[in-house]
């Protein structure tokens, strides 16, 4: 399993004390979440204003009914925050980048796609697990982490075969699943609050069958894509 280092970029900065633990992971997730101060604005992102596009590896969840179930009990619970909510269509696990359309050609992404086929790990589970967040986002834990940490460095590593740089190493990757965005420069402490009633739901199981190489592009107050590829884990 690749080694994961802090990053303070990165959040939580630490990685947890066991990546192979899904109960290590949430309470991990947690313990950074609910000391938070304030929350930020994530639509503020630099670079990344509405109608920016850019190539991603991900994996996207649009006919898992259990998932898509506990994410909306959540959203309906926190609506009074005015947070906004991943649609059911939408929900993903953002991998690594890839490059921009103008930084990267057609052939480079065709190249791409079959260094991934040969380096691509085999089929896994994860559990979507109790909710925390971030400094932009309220999100689901997900663990174990070491197939994640598997998948993401076998991308980067056929992603700088083809040439083009992978904007995080696997080192600093934190795998998890935003099911709603903060939109403006606020207190932490009621949606920390809000998260914490919702912690004692049940995981959900998913199984991991496929990545999809996608073009992410902003549209708003949310994400959209369109699938260039998807590889199946075998």
């Amino acid at each position: 399993m690749p080694l994961l280092s802090a990053d303070p970029a990165a959040f939580p900065a630490e990685p947890p004390s066991d990546p192979r633990d899904p109960v290590a992971i949430a309470a991990h997730d947690w313990a950074a979440f609910s000391t938070l101060d304030e929350m930020a604005d994530h639509w503020s992102r630099p670079g990344w204003s509405d109608g920016s596009r850019a190539y991603y590896w991900m994996l996207a969840f649009p006919d898992e009914p259990e998932l898509i179930a506990l994410a909306l009990r959540c959203q309906e619970a926190l609506e009074p925050l005015g947070l906004d909510p991943v649609p059911a269509d939408g929900l993903h696990i953002t991998l690594t980048r890839v490059g921009t359309p103008d930084t990267v050609t057609p052939a480079q992404l065709e190249s791409l796609v079959r260094d991934a086929e040969s380096m691509l790990p085999t089929a896994f589970y994860l559990q979507a697990m109790p909710l925390a967040g971030s400094r932009g986002a309220v999100r689901l834990s997900l663990g174990p982490w070491e197939p994640l940490l598997r998948l993401h460095a076998a991308l980067v590593e056929a992603t700088q075969a083809t040439g083009l740089v992978s904007k995080k190493p696997t080192a600093v990757f934190r795998p998890h699943l935003s099911l709603a965005y903060n939109n403006r420069q606020r207190a932490a402490a009621p949606v920390v609050n809000a998260v914490a009633s919702l912690r004692s739901l049940p995981p959900v199981e998913v199984p991991i069958t496929a990545v999809q190489l996608v073009e992410l592009r902003r549209a708003g107050r949310e994400y959209q894509w369109d699938v260039l590829k998807s590889l199946p884990l075998t």
